[in-house]
């Protein structure tokens, strides 16, 4: 089969290169799945210049997740039966850029009719972590003010949806109009463009006594802003790096101005409390059947086109998700 392979950590132009290399067997509790589409992540991008907290053995095939058909069981795994259309997480070193891969069982879940390949592949990380952001980590209420930043972002859209659906207030923060437009038809109440506006007077303009709760996974000057834009008793959830510059927070301001910094690693639930991932994706399907979330999908690419997507994505060109699609797979 044909897969994207790195063998030595690097730039992405530099060290991934489309081998040719043997279909993979399936180990317990794994599952062999032909790959419909692949998501990109930012930690695909991490892994690959070896920046990432995990680091994959080499050479990897990177893709955290896809949609994909089973096509072979791993011992002592009894389904989903062979032919089934699953979402999930790789394992990796047999990621998702490729044309077979490897699942987790435990972490494999039925693709919902309504979501099409390209949106079924870019759902459970983007809308997992978003769920556990706001609804486990900060408990955001209805009636509150969320600001988002990065909201056209794969990240950043699913937390917006998700904000709207749990009756917060949604302020959306982007770069460009083309990405305010989105994050607007997403259902952001205020969308501040940060190319043209002064992103903590705007944001004070509209919540004078400040948020309850900032969505950052961008960091650094991003991080500065949210806390110049927090209000009494808020949060500011911190769950990535994506500017580049990873920040120092100043406990002294977080004392003075009382409000919370809290961390997200949402892998971490697959080995400390692996039954509120399964919680969390029954919270989301009636979601995505009543309409309310469904992943923004903003370019798909066929197989040989991966570095040249992974890089858009790495430089923060992209709007929602970028998949990687199977050539016989449909668009949409």
């Amino acid at each position: 089969m044909q897969a994207w392979q790195v063998a030595g950590n690097g730039e992405i132009a530099d060290v991934l290169r489309l081998d040719d290399i043997a279909v993979p067997e399936p180990g317990p509790g794994q599952l062999l799945v032909r790959v419909r589409a692949t998501a990109a992540n930012f930690p695909d991008v991490l892994m690959i210049r070896g920046a990432y907290q995990e680091r994959p053995e080499l050479p990897f095939t990177p893709g955290l997740e896809l949609c994909g058909d089973v096509v072979a069981l791993g011992p002592d795994v009894t389904g989903p039966p062979i032919g089934a259309r699953v979402m999930g997480t790789t394992v990796l070193p047999h990621g998702g850029y490729a044309q077979y891969a490897i699942l987790d069982a435990a972490y494999a879940y039925p693709a919902p009719a309504e979501l099409a390949d390209a949106a079924a592949a870019g759902f459970l990380i983007a809308y997992q972590t978003s769920w556990f952001a706001l609804h486990r980590r900060t408990q955001l209420r209805a009636g509150e003010t969320l600001l988002v930043q990065a909201a056209a972002g794969g990240v950043g859209s699913a937390a917006v949806q998700l904000g709207k659906a749990a009756g917060a207030r949604v302020i959306g923060v982007v770069g460009g109009a083309e990405k305010a437009k989105v994050v607007a038809e997403l259902g952001a109440d205020v969308v501040i463009d940060r190319h043209t506006e002064d992103v903590v007077a705007a944001v004070k303009a509209v919540a004078p006594a400040g948020v309850d709760v900032v969505y950052d996974p961008v960091g650094g000057a991003a991080y500065q802003q949210a806390t110049k834009c927090v209000g009494f008793e808020g949060r500011i959830l911190v769950i990535g790096f994506a500017g580049g510059e990873i920040q120092q927070a100043a406990l002294n301001h977080v004392l003075v101005k009382n409000y919370s910094v809290i961390g997200l690693h949402w892998g971490l639930y697959r080995s400390r409390k692996p039954q509120v991932i399964a919680e969390c994706h029954e919270a989301l399907l009636p979601l995505v059947s009543a309409g309310a979330i469904r992943p923004l999908v903003g370019e798909q690419h066929g197989l040989s086109e991966v570095p040249a997507a992974l890089q858009r994505l790495a430089d923060g060109a992209t709007v929602g998700r970028v998949v990687m699609v199977s050539s016989d797979s449909p668009a949409g």
